[in-house]
């Protein structure tokens, strides 16, 4: 099954809303790498504070963007810089829309929600305890959002990925695009926690950049009826009742980004790896509900990878077990190696697998030759518990699929926690989820905005 990407439903983009109303005269120039929720929620914030944001996104628009995800559904083939996870609106426009944190403290979630319903979405999530747009809304509000920033004066350029950093005289004047210098009176990192070659640049540049932790495991799918009647005690479901969701945790394995009434998708970011992720669609009514199950990287999986790569062993080992997953097969394809879980549990391939949701395909494997070893034995371990705790969630038709990998960014981009100023540069603004500062829709949000503030802050002093 594949979600639809074509259609554009809806009035025309509204104009800006209250919020973005008595915007004051634009002076000064920063340079935002990245249109995610960071680079997009950044913009907005510095458009109120009389900054002209020139947004650099290496991948496409989201309305184009769409055509190369169908490209690594239908036909396998991955746009380094336009997928699941680069292009406009980020990793989160086309895998789900999921808007709950639990950061509260870091910036205002209602002015980020208020921002988001100003621009297409639903009044509902404003209220709701765990809000959620969808992967079938949230573009055309991704969209709006792009249109009110170019309105009021910003810039955004796609198609532009950023190859160096313009420093001359230890000073950050801007940044590289092709052999084009873009600047600006501050640059603000909001990359995303894929950006692997943003990483590698700014450690072969000597910026300073750290090892952060990050959890890494497999996606467990469920039918969606079994889940409502483990949850609900009843199917089908009461037709007021939204699709059955779970929360689990044991011993260092948790759930991550369940998707009720959703499918998987390949989130890989280059060609020859395997990486999936979950998403919904508005209404949560796909026949299936997949999680993300994972457990912490630990310095045993990092050791092999430190001498050489040092902060960015994480990265290292992260893109291994990503390698793994598409050797095993021996094709180029996307196909995703999967398991059922009882075969899992047993330690033996899978003589046949169920109808699955992931679009490109899946084939039979032992997921074991995949991780390491300590991490399959805490994830059995895990799943046994889980079994006691929700009865049914051993069922013959749960499935396993590798490899859950981009839970978040193996990287922290250092920050003053007063400033938000890279200790190196003091105009060099890492924000979001790619610098290690945020994990979601929202939180991505907070912090550009946080960030935004910052900047305008250090152009006043």
């Amino acid at each position: 099954m594949v979600l639809s990407l074509e259609v554009w439903e809806g009035p025309p983009p509204p104009l800006p809303g209250p919020i973005m109303q008595d915007i004051p005269p634009l002076r000064g120039d920063v340079v935002v790498v990245g249109a995610g929720p960071a680079g997009y929620f950044c913009a907005l914030e510095l458009l109120l504070l009389g900054k002209r944001p020139v947004v650099l996104e290496r991948g496409k628009d989201v309305h184009n963007r769409r055509y190369d995800l169908r490209a690594i559904m239908q036909h396998h083939t991955v746009n380094p810089h336009s997928n699941y996870c680069f292009g406009e609106g980020g990793a989160g426009t086309y895998s789900d829309g999921k808007l709950y944190t639990r950061s509260g403290k870091r910036g205002d979630i209602r002015k980020v929600l208020q921002l988001l319903v100003e621009h297409g979405a639903r009044e509902d999530i404003l209220v709701d305890s765990h809000p959620h747009i969808g992967s079938d809304k949230l573009p055309r509000i991704v969209e709006n959002l792009r249109k009110t920033i170019e309105q009021l004066g910003g810039e955004i350029h796609f198609n532009s990925p950023v190859s160096d950093l313009q420093i001359k005289d230890g000073v950050l004047e801007g940044v590289m695009v092709e052999e084009k210098v873009v600047k600006g009176e501050a640059v603000v990192l909001a990359t995303g926690h894929s950006a692997r070659d943003v990483f590698r640049l700014l450690h072969r540049r000597g910026v300073t950049v750290e090892y952060k932790p990050y959890a890494l495991g497999l996606r467990v799918e469920h039918p969606q009826s079994l889940v409502d009647r483990i949850q609900y005690r009843q199917c089908p479901r009461d037709e007021f009742l939204p699709a059955a969701s779970y929360r689990l945790a044991q011993d260092g394995v948790y759930s991550f980004c369940m998707c009720p009434g959703g499918i998987m998708v390949p989130a890989a970011t280059a060609p020859g790896e395997i990486v999936v992720n979950g998403m919904s669609p508005s209404k949560r009514n796909t026949r299936w509900a997949n999680s993300g199950i994972v457990t912490a990287v630990e310095a045993q999986e990092l050791a092999p990878f430190l001498d050489q790569n040092g902060p960015l062993a994480g990265v290292a080992f992260q893109a291994s077990v990503e390698r793994r997953a598409f050797e095993i097969k021996g094709d180029d394809s996307q196909r995703a190696p999967c398991q059922r879980l009882v075969d899992f549990l047993e330690g033996r391939v899978s003589k046949e697998l169920p109808r699955v949701s992931y679009a490109p395909g899946v084939f039979s494997a032992d997921l074991a030759e995949i991780l390491p070893v300590r991490i399959v034995e805490a994830m059995k371990h895990s799943f046994r518990r889980f079994g006691e705790m929700l009865e049914g969630f051993l069922d013959p038709e749960a499935v396993l699929v590798g490899v859950e990998s981009r839970t978040s960014s193996p990287v922290r981009i250092p920050r003053d926690e007063v400033t938000l100023r890279h200790p190196q540069f003091d105009n060099l603004f890492p924000c979001g989820e790619g610098a290690g500062f945020a994990g979601g829709i929202v939180s991505a949000a907070m912090d550009g905005q946080r960030v935004a503030r910052a900047v305008a802050v250090r152009a006043k002093v």
